[in-house]
């Protein structure tokens, strides 16, 4: 996670899918989890219209997906390891399309194309990939948003009619300070977004703010990832191109009778790197130095490719963040405590993947396979602290991300995800903020606010 204007996707890779379908309907069609208040069609037109703010590349005509408007720009290019990929996956029959990425393929709205650096995950140097500090938050400052950076939230303030007045937060030189506001909208994802909550408890909220279900915090879900490199022997010149995925693969999304599991993973072929990434210790734990380094390099760089297995998390309501009870953070506030075991359904649900992957690299040519299963360095969405739904009494706020207990309280992260998906978040998170945002501004009129 990155604490910075634009946030974490200053620093994500720029993967851009949609949750599909069956994701908003998990209890009825596999009996698990839970509904969605919402449908695919409810969100569609708010995914077409983010993916014109945000200048995602990609070709519609997904079979995955239902019909429906394609992003704003050409694919990217997939490279000689997504040719590579996709003649093989043609060979097993398997599904594969290039990868929607929030990535720029041409010039769009003053904003320079990917030159295929590789860099994304240390931040685009040629500004191509997307990230609110370039496509929004410029326009909104020079509209009259007031935008404090260096500002850490500690808690929610209250007005005396029972409504959110503001919050209370703390400066880099050490100094406290108030914002009042007659709307409150949060979005510190579903760690920062419930210790916020749990730090404003009130006499009137003795469990925290928008907590009288007892939900808040509970069930965080987190994608366990896995990783499965396939290395060649011929130049694929794999270190080249945007990180988030040249292709990915739902073959094996949706839940099948015949598995041990429920739910799926999407895969997201990406590029390993380059010289430096080759040097140093891989992903897979290999640490090679001394006499056999160059050995090591000469079969890593340009020489491997990777897919990267996103396997959907159901919710747990043991998974959980807390307040520590002694643990605070350099300002004194208390810090978050998290709670997560990985579920046997998502152990099993990766490893079906995982030999499936090496399945797909075997038939693409590969002489060797490396796997890492619930991976550190990636993946680990953090999804479901705050969740959406119907009934205040098992949800934090409803469709929109309106607080059930405190009508001016908003949650527009990924925190109000009821199930996780097994696919990158972002598109999502923005959809369901710009479906959020038009509804509460809509609806201004009948907005309580602060006495």
């Amino acid at each position: 996670m990155f604490a910075g204007v634009g946030g974490s996707m200053i620093l994500y890779a720029g993967d851009w899918p949609r949750l599909l379908p069956s994701d908003f309907r998990v209890r009825t069609l596999d009996g698990v989890a839970d509904d969605w208040p919402l449908r695919y069609s409810d969100l569609q037109p708010f995914y077409q219209r983010t993916d014109e703010a945000f200048g995602v590349s990609g070709i519609e005509g997904d079979p995955a997906y239902p019909e429906g408007a394609g992003p704003p720009l050409p694919p990217l290019p997939i490279g000689s390891i997504g040719a590579r990929m996709a003649r093989a996956h043609d060979k097993l029959g398997w599904h594969w399309w290039p990868a929607a990425q929030a990535v720029l393929s041409a010039p769009y709205r003053g904003r320079r194309p990917c030159v295929q650096f590789g860099a994304c995950m240390q931040g685009c140097p040629e500004g191509a990939k997307a990230s609110t500090d370039l496509t929004h938050w410029p326009e909104a400052t020079a509209n009259g948003v007031r935008l404090l950076t260096g500002a850490r939230v500690s808690r929610i303030l209250m007005s005396s009619n029972g409504l959110a007045a503001g919050a209370e937060f703390v400066r880099l030189d050490g100094s406290w300070d108030t914002v009042h506001a007659d709307v409150v909208i949060l979005a510190a994802n579903a760690i920062g977004t419930p210790r916020i909550l749990l730090n404003s408890a009130t006499p009137q909220h003795p469990d925290g703010l928008a907590n009288s279900s007892g939900m808040l915090g509970r069930r965080l879900m987190v994608h366990p990832f896995a990783n499965v490199t396939g290395y060649f022997d011929e130049d694929l010149i794999s270190w080249n191109g945007h990180v988030g995925a040249k292709i990915a693969c739902y073959e094996f999304y949706e839940t099948s009778p015949d598995r041990d599991f429920v739910r799926g993973a999407k895969w997201s072929l990406a590029p390993t790197g380059g010289p430096l990434n080759a040097a140093m210790p891989t992903r897979a734990g290999e640490d090679v130095w001394g006499d056999a380094h160059h050995d090591h390099v000469r079969r890593h760089l340009g020489r491997t490719i990777s897919w990267g297995i996103f396997g959907e998390d159901l919710p747990d309501e043991n998974n959980r963040v807390t307040v520590d009870g002694s643990l605070t953070d350099s300002s004194g506030i208390p810090a978050p405590k998290i709670t997560y075991a990985v579920s046997e359904n998502s152990r099993r649900l990766l490893d079906f993947h995982i030999a499936r992957a090496v399945e797909s690299m075997q038939a693409a040519g590969a002489y060797d396979t490396a796997v890492e299963s619930l991976m550190r360095y990636s993946g680990w969405h953090l999804l479901g602290t705050a969740r959406m739904g119907e009934n205040p009494r098992t949800s934090v706020v409803d469709q929109y991300g309106r607080s059930h207990d405190i009508s001016n309280l908003y949650i527009v992260d990924g925190s109000v995800f009821v199930t996780s998906g097994g696919v990158n978040p972002t598109s999502t998170i923005s959809a369901l903020a710009l479906r959020s945002t038009e509804h509460l501004i809509a609806n201004r009129r009948n907005q309580k606010v602060p006495a």
